[in-house]
């Protein structure tokens, strides 16, 4: 089976990685002649776990091929996925589908013999009939079906959620459509995957709401985390107690400094503007909005208490700037909000992050002085600022950490370490809802 994947960002180079490994024939097809030559080159443009070597291997087997040509490999293809960036749109929040329209004028004219056109990319609800329009009107001859096919993939563990995934939900109306769709996911039928099949709009809709639930727990649990330092209690205790229903579940119960990445942000904007579009409220999602953006100003002013009411002229020693470990993506990390406040009032950051540096530096002030090894992030420090949960922050040697700093702060945004503990080592320590 001849599969395209139009994008080889995150989505379309993880996707394609896999359907590769799953034995399809994969051509990654990107406008960036720049990134396209760093794949043939065997570099990855983004960290992942395992998709070096996924890539490298299925290359090495001739599965894997990367191009900025679209004739030749739509010509022959049986699946076209569209794998390309909706960013929030500037001024209004919405998904910005100008790359996704791009892509199917791009590929209209090279269709030949029955295709399936995918739009694996977020989509507002209504896309992948505009796609069929958009490529009907390019090309009124061409035999094509477009399928909706939302990826539900976890930055820092995308291939084992491709490779062993909770579902997969294909949106399609025709039974050609639906029968490619299923023999290319075949593999996943040995570990009995459910596969759901609904229709267009059901598929778009489904990974929209599924990411405001996920933010919406987050934001949740960050709430009564607030409440829990008011009265007294331990917000670990409570999720806990919670999670154990399993009406409610464990996951996404953890408090911190607010969610961000690629996914939670703009997709909950995103489903906020589609209602609005179509006359419905969608009161929760927004408050979800509200409540992750007053987090991060909420920590700013943990941290500013806990370094006695200024930051002015203070040292803060910050471990992790992506917004959740095993990834190098910076996009609204809540580091993004929380630290230029800081440096802005004064405050010096020293920092350290195993894979992030390189992409914080282009979005974080120049004062940021950034740190190799981690615990040289310590020197001098007034105050350390735990911002992303990486394992290499987990079993600090606390006694050279101490010996490193000036002060004895220690803002645990994500909980790692037990107040108890910390406060028999001699830190004054400040956690989440605790």
């Amino acid at each position: 089976m001849n599969v395209v994947m139009i994008g080889s960002g995150y989505v379309g180079l993880v996707s394609g990685a896999c359907f590769a490994e799953f034995g399809a024939e994969v051509t990654c097809v990107d406008v960036d002649e720049r990134k396209i030559r760093r794949l043939k080159e065997s570099e990855i443009p983004i960290y992942e776990p395992g998709l070096k070597d996924l890539v490298a291997k299925n290359v090495a087997q001739g599965r894997l091929s990367f191009t900025t040509e679209l004739a030749g490999p739509v010509a022959s293809a049986d699946l076209v996925f569209i794998a390309v960036g909706t960013p929030s749109r500037h001024g209004d929040g919405f998904a910005d589908l100008s790359y996704v329209y791009d892509a199917a004028k791009g590929i209209a004219p090279h269709l030949t013999g029955y295709t399936v056109v995918v739009d694996k990319s977020t989509v507002p609800v209504g896309t992948a009939r505009n796609v069929a329009r958009v490529i009907r009107a390019e090309n009124p001859r061409a035999d094509f079906d477009v399928a909706s096919n939302p990826e539900f993939l976890r930055e820092g563990a995308a291939i084992s959620d491709f490779m062993r995934p909770d579902r997969v939900v294909i949106g399609v109306e025709s039974e050609r459509g639906e029968a490619l769709l299923r023999e290319l996911y075949r593999p996943l039928n040995l570990i009995e995957t459910p596969l759901l099949k609904t229709g267009l709009e059901s598929a778009e809709l489904i990974k929209y709401a599924s990411n405001a639930f996920l933010a919406t727990k987050i934001s949740f649990i960050n709430e009564v985390s607030m409440l829990c330092e008011a009265v007294g209690a331990d917000v670990h205790a409570v999720a806990r107690g919670m999670g154990l229903d399993n009406r409610i579940g464990r996951k996404f119960l953890h408090p911190g400094p607010g969610y961000g990445g690629s996914c939670f942000p703009k997709d909950t904007q995103a489903l906020v503007r589609i209602a609005q579009e179509h006359g419905v409220s969608s009161r929760i999602v927004e408050a979800v909005i509200e409540v992750n953006a007053a987090q991060k100003a909420r920590m700013i002013k943990k941290i500013r208490v806990a370094l006695g009411g200024s930051e002015a002229g203070k040292t803060l020693a910050v471990l992790g700037l992506t917004f959740k470990p095993e990834t190098d993506d910076m996009r609204d990390a809540p580091a993004l909000s929380v630290l230029p406040t800081l440096i802005e009032k004064g405050a010096i950051v020293r920092a350290h992050d195993p894979q992030g540096m390189k992409e914080a530096r282009k979005h974080l002030p120049a004062s940021v002085v950034y740190c190799d090894r981690v615990y040289d992030t310590f020197d001098g420090a007034d105050a350390v600022v735990l911002m992303t949960e990486w394992n290499a922050y987990r079993g600090l040697d606390l006694d050279q950490v101490m010996a490193r700093m000036r002060g004895r702060v220690f803002c645990d945004l994500r909980n790692v370490y037990e107040p108890e503990h910390m406060s028999a080592r001699g830190f004054a320590y400040a956690g989440v809802g605790r």
